[in-house]
């Protein structure tokens, strides 16, 4: 790797949530100026300015589930809520300077390198397009709703919505509501539209595994602990980093330590459910950690209402009136909610990415979604992704993640830009071997025991990191170059008189 003389880089980032304002201030932190963050929406923010549903909160604590450096002491519970979510990453954008570097009202389309130029070219819906020497994808993975596709659908009479665009202006109060699924969406919404509706009805595939969360706002005494003591707010980081690290340790041996979580929650479960027939009902089929395991104290409880119903049939039609279950019962609704999830094996999707030569990232991952640590894909020059493939966690904090992959991508172009490159790609065999190693790694996991959201239609687990944070944090310290190859920057086109 020859240095040519060093170049300023022009950066586009696709996506203002935690991903790309992370992305953003570490670039900034290190001397890139020319960075634009195109952002869909009308502000940033990310799922948390979407997902307004109420009750909607992180079930990871605050102080793990926030930058660590921009930490606050002042979070009012341990589980915040959305609008303080969005608030913190407001503030921290506007604190660190990034916030006037995004574009909103701007969904890309596509993005396209072109070879002659070494650039990306970026298009958006609006018609305007952007030319940049490097592109972060930062779209994360659950940004785009999952609609259930049931016969009758379009026929509902009444109001319908998706509980990741809720319609507030649609009351509850009074109604006969159904919710369609019970995911983490679900479990933090059914509590709260069941103060409100006349009648709930919950329609469930498939039952989860749940822990406790209460979440009252801290006392006082415990308020000013945490704000005026030193050392206590960084304690509690590193118990909670463990605590996660402890779960995906269960999932990792599920014959030996998930068993022993697995208890936890069934006695935890078993406590709340008195109700024997809703037990059975409620009760999880398959392994402990092989879906998403779900924290709170509200649902089951929620759920023993005698206003509320659980219906475990499978949906089988929508009708103008209500929803028909698998058995023929038709269960009356005025409103319904899809609590479906998201698209999340989709990525960036439907976005178009074509790469080097006209290669295009769908057929390059249409047989599974794949990267160098989730970040880098060999075909792509100085493309990066964010919260990309195999970076989910079932135990942790993916703020660690976005950071430690926002530090190794800036790595990546720092190592682009003081060399003169005109692009860094990864070895394509660095690559294979770096894919074929975190698929080996699921063998004799949880995550392999049961269908999930994490797997796509050929069973491949696409979103989640096999291992521990620390194994991530690690891998992602340092950038090797001998793992990537830079590409000459074009020479400067000299018009003839």
């Amino acid at each position: 790797m020859s240095t040519n003389g060093a170049r300023a880089l022009s950066v586009v980032i696709v996506g203002a949530g935690f991903g790309g304002i992370a992305a953003a201030i570490e670039l900034r932190r290190h001397g890139f100026r020319d960075i634009t963050i195109l952002e869909a929406a009308p502000r940033l923010g990310g799922t948390w300015l979407y997902n307004t549903y109420p009750g909607a909160a992180c079930d990871v604590p605050s102080h793990l589930y926030s930058f660590s450096f921009a930490q606050r002491r002042d979070w009012p519970r341990l589980c915040s809520g959305q609008a303080e979510i969005l608030a913190y990453l407001e503030c921290v954008a506007h604190d660190y300077g990034v916030d006037g570097l995004v574009v909103c009202d701007t969904q890309v389309t596509a993005c396209a390198w072109d070879d002659e130029r070494a650039q990306w070219s970026v298009a958006t819906a609006r018609g305007h397009s952007y030319a940049a020497d490097a592109i972060i994808i930062a779209t994360g993975q659950l940004h785009q709703p999952a609609h259930p596709r049931i016969p009758g659908i379009e026929t509902f009479a009444g109001q319908s919505f998706h509980s990741a665009r809720w319609n507030h202006d649609v009351p509850l109060s009074g109604r006969r509501v159904a919710v369609v699924g019970t995911g983490a969406s679900a479990v933090q919404l059914v509590p709260e539209v069941a103060e409100q509706a006349a009648r709930l009805t919950v329609f469930q595939r498939t039952g989860n595994w749940l822990l406790p969360r209460r979440n009252r706002p801290y006392p006082p005494a415990i308020r000013t602990l945490i704000e005026r003591v030193p050392g206590v707010q960084a304690f509690r980081r590193r118990f909670m980093f463990q605590y996660g690290e402890a779960i995906t340790l269960a999932i990792r041996h599920p014959a030996t330590i998930g068993r022993l979580l697995r208890l936890r929650s069934i006695a935890f479960m078993r406590w709340q459910l008195r109700d024997r027939e809703l037990r059975r009902k409620v009760w999880p089929g398959y392994t402990f950690g092989c879906k998403r395991i779900l924290f709170s104290s509200a649902f089951l409880p929620a759920l023993q209402r005698p206003d509320v119903e659980l219906v475990t049939e499978a949906v089988r039609a929508v009708r103008a009136n209500g929803v028909v279950a698998a058995d023929g019962t038709l269960h009356e609704a005025d409103v319904l909610i899809y609590a479906t999830g998201f698209k999340s094996n989709d990525f960036m999707f439907p976005m178009e990415v074509t790469g080097r030569d006209g290669r295009s990232l769908r057929d390059d991952w249409a047989a599974g979604a794949h990267a160098h640590l989730g970040i880098t894909v060999p075909g792509y020059p100085s493309m990066f992704v964010l919260y990309g493939p195999n970076t989910n966690t079932s135990g942790g904090s993916i703020i660690a993640y976005l950071e430690a992959q926002a530090a190794y991508l800036r790595q990546a172009l720092t190592l682009m830009r003081d060399h003169g490159a005109g692009g860094i790609e990864v070895r394509p065999e660095i690559e294979a071997a770096s894919d074929r190693e975190t698929q080996d790694r699921f063998r004799g996991t949880a995550w392999t025991r049961c269908d999930s959201w994490y797997r796509d239609e050929d069973g491949r687990i696409v979103a989640n990191w096999p291992g521990y944070m620390r194994e991530y944090l690690r891998a992602t310290r340092e950038l090797d170059p001998a793992q990537y190859l830079l590409t000459p920057a074009p020479r400067p086109t000299v018009a003839s008189l």
